[in-house]
């Protein structure tokens, strides 16, 4: 496709280009196709750094909320939990309004949230503005993968998938580092103005290039939407009040656990009885599809909570600044990269299978090597993990697309980009609840082990005594105390990373299960949105 085409006037309909089967061609020829790219990748690039970039800034906002270790992590819970409901409705949206009137939507209310987010004063309208931020920001990707595809001819969408893959990367590369660096020499709110001038010249630029287009009539699964959204947001909070609220002992919690698990079987209920439910019941025969949206799920699980217990414990545990934290978090995006460029150079020649397996196995690795870290430790022992990490992430990453839709009719790749989506970020929520709950469950269980070790006999003092020294007995007994919660939290977080390193492993034998693609259909892996 070449970017010399006659230019159209800002909000027209552009030329179309035929479709033959066999043959496709660029949907639509916008007047200045690069700059109609770096727009959309900037859409995407905003969504994908507010899902990093405030994990940093979590203990300080921890202090200026008035929040609790398990109550700021709503902070990205809700986002991730309210960008996974909204996803499913992205496909309908775009119908209904077309793609200019979404996408540019989506970005201005993101921007808005963002400036709402920067000004909450409390922890309950943090929640609430980033629940507003996720709905506004869940299209932003799907919708910039869409725009690519359409400004694309079939031969030319292989590149447009190494393009934006690697555009989902840079948010792992920039977003602690930039978030570290905003926090320590700012504001912690200054992580989400930033998005302001982003989302402003996005919008114009996507307003002006993207085709003005007329809905069309397309009936909605509101029933199946709304029992969707009840089991999810049922599920997250029995996750996020459970600690809190002493589990099943808790009223509360039991409601939550009715509502989840009703919702979820009248869910699986309306897909196998309604043929033209959210997600269509054709969908889940397709073996590969399922197997990978189960290892979707787990690669979300093991992305989000890495990204969120990482911060806490370099930080908190070893001292590093804001700043430092984010330079040290910065290698799980470089080895992203440079895996993500090699895996794109053999995505042709490779069986996507091995790739994925690779993956998986080199992940698993990488966790396994974090349950050896100490309070004191080299900052190199951080680098080399993260660079493992990121390779792993990354040779999973765009061979799991192209395994998804090996062998998926191509009638169902709308719905099945949405269902892998709303996996993921239904794992990323999921494994960040259950990594902070296990947390700050076994903080207390080491910390109540550990102190009952603490003997005269292991002593030069015996601290039943130190009651004696009066005000420098309670300092010693304070700095005691420190220490061993210090101990007892290094252990626990150990612990989630050796759960997350067989999590990682638990999912290599389903590709046995996997069928690779012929030859010659890995190009046409990646799905747009219908408009």
């Amino acid at each position: 496709m070449s970017d010399g085409a006659a230019p159209t006037a800002p909000g027209a309909e552009p030329a179309r280009a035929p479709v033959v089967e066999g043959h496709e061609e660029a949907l639509y020829t916008p007047a200045n196709r690069p700059i109609l790219i770096v727009g959309a990748m900037a859409a995407m690039l905003m969504q994908v750094l507010d899902t990093t970039i405030a994990n940093v800034a979590l203990p300080h906002m921890q202090a200026t909320l008035s929040a609790t270790t398990d109550t700021i992590t709503w902070v990205l819970t809700s986002y991730v939990l309210a960008t996974a409901i909204a996803l499913p409705a992205a496909g309908w949206m775009v119908d209904k309004l077309g793609i200019r009137t979404v996408f540019v939507g989506s970005v201005v209310g993101f921007t808005l949230a963002s400036v709402l987010c920067g000004s909450a004063q409390t922890l309950p309208q943090m929640v609430f503005f980033r629940v507003v931020q996720g709905v506004a920001g869940a299209f932003l990707a799907p919708l910039a993968q869409t725009t690519l595809l359409d400004v694309s001819s079939a031969k030319e969408r292989p590149r447009m998938m190494i393009l934006f893959s690697q555009g989902v990367l840079i948010g792992p590369i920039l977003g602690p580092l930039l978030g570290g660096y905003i926090t320590e020499s700012y504001s912690w709110r200054w992580v989400f103005f930033i998005n302001v001038p982003i989302g402003a010249i996005t919008a114009l630029v996507l307003f002006a290039m993207l085709p003005k287009q007329k809905g069309r009539a397309r009936s909605f699964d509101k029933r199946g939407w709304l029992v969707l959204a009840v089991g999810l947001g049922a599920f997250q909070l029995m996750l996020d009040r459970g600690p809190s609220q002493d589990w099943f002992d808790s009223a509360e919690i039991v409601a939550y656990a009715v509502m989840s698990a009703s919702a979820a079987w009248m869910a699986i209920v309306h897909l196998v009885t309604k043929q033209d439910s959210i997600f269509p019941r054709d969908l889940f025969r397709d073996a590969n599809l399922v197997l990978c949206a189960a290892m979707t799920f787990v690669l979300g699980i093991m992305l989000m909570s890495v990204m969120a217990l990482l911060p806490g414990l370099l930080q908190s545990l070893q001292g590093y600044t804001a700043v430092d934290t984010g330079w040290l978090m910065t290698p799980r995006g470089f080895g992203m990269l440079i895996s993500m460029t090699l895996a794109g150079k053999l995505i042709q020649s490779l069986d996507p299978r091995i790739s994925v397996g690779a993956g998986l196995a080199i992940t698993g690795y990488s966790m396994w090597m974090m349950k050896s870290w100490a309070l004191v430790m080299p900052a190199s022992d951080i680098f080399i993990a993260g660079l493992v990490q990121g390779c792993g992430f990354a040779l999973m990453f765009m061979p799991l697309q192209i395994l998804a839709f090996a062998t998926l009719p191509g009638k169902f790749r709308t719905d099945a980009t949405s269902l892998l989506n709303l996996v993921r970020n239904i794992g990323q929520s999921i494994g960040l609840a259950v990594c902070t709950v296990l947390l700050s469950r076994n903080i207390q269980i080491n910390h109540a082990e550990i102190g009952s070790r603490v003997t005269h006999s292991s002593l030069p003092v015996d601290p039943a005594q130190l009651d004696r020294f009066g005000n420098m007995g309670e300092a010693a007994m304070r700095t005691l105390d420190g220490m061993v919660t210090q101990q007892a939290a290094m252990i626990a977080y150990l612990n989630d990373f050796y759960l997350m390193a067989w999590v990682s492993w638990a999912a290599i034998p389903l590709l046995l299960f996997a069928r690779p693609p012929k030859r010659g259909k890995a190009q046409t892996a990646p799905a747009d949105i219908p408009h």
